[in-house]
């Protein structure tokens, strides 16, 4: 399968989320998305904001693994083995979230699913 034609994943990163979603090629529908919002991550979200109110990154490297064991097993559900990534998108975030975003991408690809574009240059 070409890189136009296969499903599209994007990242969207703050200090507070980080959520995952793949887009089905032809219609840009988001077909599968996973997130760190959801319900399974809220008790130990309010355990570290109870520790440090101040707290500015409510997600770590673990979070985002988990995040990307999801998405892959929606996906695999789904039928959909590959995806790929913007990679000028990727490499034109800061250093400090793409460092944090690399157990993701090695969850997914761990899980079974192929991400075009993630390889390491």
């Amino acid at each position: 399968m070409d890189r136009a034609s296969r499903h599209l994943l994007r990242l969207v990163v703050s200090c507070r989320k980080l959520s995952a979603e793949v887009s089905s090629p032809h219609s840009q529908t988001i077909i599968a998305m996973a997130t760190s919002t959801e319900p399974e991550f809220a008790l130990k979200q309010r355990a570290l904001l109870a520790r440090n109110p101040s707290s500015k990154l409510l997600w770590t490297p673990r979070t985002a693994v988990r995040v990307g064991e999801i998405l892959a097993n929606r996906l695999l559900g789904l039928g959909i083995d590959g995806v790929t990534v913007d990679l000028d998108e990727e490499l034109a975030r800061p250093p400090h979230w793409r460092r944090s975003l690399s157990p993701f991408f090695e969850s997914v690809q761990r899980s079974g699913v192929r991400i075009d574009g993630a390889e390491k240059p």
